[in-house]
């Protein structure tokens, strides 16, 4: 190193709504293909905040870390990393003290720690009925040339069933249908699970080379699983918003349906263009009501 050259700074810290936060390795690279540090993660995840928070505040979240990068050892963090700042709030469910993601200052701290995946329970903290209703389109592949086809025809069918949805990509290689619904009507797990046992199950009658409803990978072929029981208590999914430990620094998107009519690639949404995409389209998950699912509850069989 010649005596012009600096070396980057190993530790730094930055204030942020009040709370002094310390950021190590901030030229950490964390995804070496796109050139993103750890400095420019958490510089997007400080845009990506008011829309990410939202789908994360008051729910059980559950981590994934990448303490290298993106293509390197990763694992689950459930309880609350120690040492815990005084600022971040936590929760406690089943022996588990989860983190409470409420707040800039906490998400740039889990950012920091090289957090890549932000993976929120169904159901809010304290509580046992879902905040929304999810289907999650798991396919075989990756990639997964029929994922957009797979994903308008789940939709078609909630359409002709009367609910409406929003489509998002995972993040990874899937697609997951999105439906809003009220907190006044108090639906189950076991109620929503219903309806999305029904919906697979049409799907796969009606597709049998498209979709299936087998549970091991390794019985499904090609086909796109239909996962409609990843939607529990207790359970999480990829939040809206959520970066994705791939090559491709994709993010968790809601799309428009028209986009998925076009058949839309998922890598085309990521840390480098999704801010830009939330200032032109907003959150399209706000512009789908709360969808009354009881009209088709009341014609079900009980199970």
């Amino acid at each position: 190193m010649s005596p012009t050259t600096k070396r980057p700074p190993v530790k730094g810290t930055i204030t942020i709504d009040g709370q002094e936060l310390t950021v190590t390795n901030p030229e950490k690279p964390l995804w070496p293909e796109k050139n993103i540090t750890k400095a420019m993660y958490l510089e997007k995840l400080a845009q990506l905040a008011p829309y990410l928070l939202k789908y994360c505040r008051d729910r059980y979240l559950t981590t994934i870390r990448f303490p290298h990068g993106w293509n390197d050892k990763s694992f689950y963090q459930k309880n609350a990393p120690e040492p815990t700042p005084h600022f971040v709030k936590t929760a406690t469910l089943e022996d588990i003290r989860y983190v409470h993601l409420d707040s800039l200052p906490t998400l740039l701290w889990l950012g920091n720690l090289a957090c890549l995946e932000f993976h929120p329970s169904f159901h809010r903290i304290g509580e046992k009925l879902p905040v929304e209703w999810l289907i999650d389109i798991d396919p075989s592949l990756d990639p997964e040339p029929r994922i957009m086809e797979a994903a308008e025809v789940i939709g078609d069918i909630l359409d002709k069933m009367n609910i409406r949805s929003i489509p998002k990509t995972s993040g990874a290689t899937g697609v997951q249908i999105y439906v809003p619904i009220p907190a006044e009507r108090g639906y189950t797990f076991e109620q929503l699970r219903r309806i999305g046992a029904f919906v697979a199950q049409y799907a796969v009658q009606k597709y049998p080379g498209l979709f299936t409803v087998e549970r091991l990978k390794k019985d499904r072929g090609t086909k796109i699983y239909i996962d409609y029981l990843q939607h529990w208590y207790g359970k999480t999914l990829s939040a809206p918003y959520t970066p994705r430990a791939r090559r491709d620094a994709t993010v968790s998107t809601p799309l428009d349906w028209s986009e998925v009519r076009l058949r839309c690639d998922p890598r085309e949404f990521h840390l480098l263009n999704i801010v830009e995409r939330l200032q032109q389209k907003g959150d399209l998950i706000a512009a789908v009501p709360p969808q009354s699912l009881d009209h088709v509850l009341s014609i079900l069989p009980p199970t």
